[in-house]
């Protein structure tokens, strides 16, 4: 019985890289010979960019450069019955881009021009594979700016960022990449393309077909290019660093600052007390603009129109939290310099996981004012792990996320599940979320029932099916 079910296995395998040698010469009729990779050609190149020891394993990479060959290549694998794993800049952090031996790969990294800047509608629109990075500097040419901004907009391209529903540092005023997409053209995995690039805000014909493919980790088609809401980019930027005794002061200062500041609150980033100094202490290069024995402490931003009386209004709320009580000690950017320095700390946490060994990161969020406490609860829970050396917290506070970063001196995967246990448990029937702005892919799906009802997870389930009928388009994310 073993034997026969060895043969089996070993036949089914042989027939799969058959029908994978059949597929790569159908598809060599459609992409030039560099579009297509195979063997050592495909070694470390798309391995996670921030997990080098996971091996490229896939059959395939093949890279397209337009529309028409990300269809070609779809209908291709979907008649062959071919698993296809989509990669974008590979930053995710959820397992989202590791790909089998009997999978292949269709990265969109040589979809990157951007196509236009239309200053007249205030929107961009570019191709997926173009870097957050390259499209917030097209935009700032024609004086426009693009809000979206995160650790990683030196790598991360824009397809990945609207199948993720990337969030990052300016949700509070600007909202998700779900509030700035107008249009998108998609493939779906049949090779149909859906292009509907229109510049509107307001469109209300019917169903907002968009909408399904932003945070749908490219489990239902895969965004080719879009159109991207831009704003007129602000003449001034005031910042500074709070601290504060008391989590309930921090959510009293986001109260106080959001009003007084009357809409121009950008950025409201809380790090708690062993994070800050970690962030600017040696390896770390900032340097601390204050001490470090405060509890807590808050980077705001505001931006606004008029650069002197902005930074005077930031100084006297300044003035007047303190005076209030709600921080304990506070310090302004008095130039453009200081602002580049005091965001170099909260950047600076992309390169945390340097100081701990086999990192696991969390990104989840909670009514506001539960954070805190959440917070204090599960910090007793981890350290109690003799494995777990140190935990950092932090996070954009004023949009009910924080994240996690776990140094432990074991990657087993029963202490990952211990861990994730103790963090996820007490998000059931809290309102919160296992995942604000990272995406499920395959290593949150255990613990997707966490934050979503058996009612959601089947509709989840009902649309993919409909969508992605053979299963074969980024499959094993988010559902099974």
């Amino acid at each position: 019985m073993f034997a026969r079910k060895i043969a089996k296995k070993i036949s089914d395998i042989s027939g799969h890289m058959a029908n994978i040698e059949v597929l790569i010469k159908e598809l060599r009729k459609v992409l030039a010979p560099d579009q297509i990779l195979l063997g050592e050609a495909l070694q470390n190149r798309y391995d996670h960019i921030w997990s080098m020891d996971v091996s490229t394993l896939a059959a395939a990479a093949f890279l397209p450069r337009n529309t028409s060959e990300v269809a070609a290549i779809l209908a291709a694998c979907y008649h062959h019955d071919q698993p296809i794993v989509v990669h974008g800049g590979l930053t995710n952090l959820v397992g989202s881009t590791v790909a089998g031996a009997q999978e292949m790969i269709i990265s969109l990294e040589k979809m990157n021009a951007i196509e236009e800047v239309d200053e007249s509608s205030r929107s961009i629109t570019l191709q997926a594979g173009v870097i957050l990075e390259a499209a917030q500097e097209a935009a700032a040419e024609k004086d426009m700016l693009l809000p979206l901004s995160f650790g990683a907009k030196g790598s991360a391209q824009m397809g990945g960022v609207i199948a993720s529903n990337a969030g990052g540092m300016r949700v509070v005023r600007f909202g998700m990449v779900r509030q700035m997409v107008l249009g998108l053209e998609v493939v779906l995995p049949n090779g149909q393309i859906i292009s509907s690039l229109k510049k509107i805000i307001k469109d209300n014909s019917g169903y907002d077909l968009k909408q399904l493919f932003i945070g749908s980790e490219g489990t239902l088609g895969i965004v080719t290019r879009a159109v991207i809401k831009l704003i007129e980019a602000p003449s001034s930027r005031s910042c500074a660093i709070l601290a504060c005794a008391h989590y309930v002061d921090v959510v009293r200062l986001l109260k106080y600052l959001d009003q007084k500041l009357a809409g121009t609150l950008s950025a409201f980033e809380l790090m708690w007390q062993n994070t800050y100094q970690a962030l600017t202490s040696p390896p770390s290069n900032p340097r601390p603009p204050l001490t470090y024995d405060h509890p807590f402490y808050v980077l705001v931003e505001a931006l606004g129109a008029d650069p002197e009386a902005d930074r005077a209004r930031m100084i006297l709320l300044l003035e007047n939290a303190l005076e209030l009580g709600l921080a304990s000690d506070a310090v302004p950017a008095q130039s453009e310099s200081e602002i580049r320095w005091f965001w170099s700390i909260r950047e600076e946490v992309e390169g945390m996981t340097s100081l701990c060994c086999n990192a696991q990161q969390f990104d989840i969020s909670l009514p506001v004012a539960e954070i805190g406490p959440y917070v204090e609860t599960i910090l007793p829970k981890l350290h109690a792990l003799t494995e777990v050396e140190r935990v950092f917290s932090f996070g954009h506070v004023a949009d009910g996320n924080v994240h996690f970063i776990v140094g432990k001196t074991d990657d087993s995967d029963a202490l990952k599940h211990r861990i994730n246990e103790i963090v996820y448990e007490p998000l059931q029937g809290s309102g919160g979320s296992i995942s604000a702005e990272h995406g499920i892919g395959r290593d949150k799906k255990p613990y997707l029932p966490y934050a979503r009802t058996e009612i959601e997870l089947a509709l989840m389930r009902q649309l993919r099916k409909t969508l992605n009928p053979k299963n074969n388009l980024n499959p094993g994310r988010i559902l099974d």
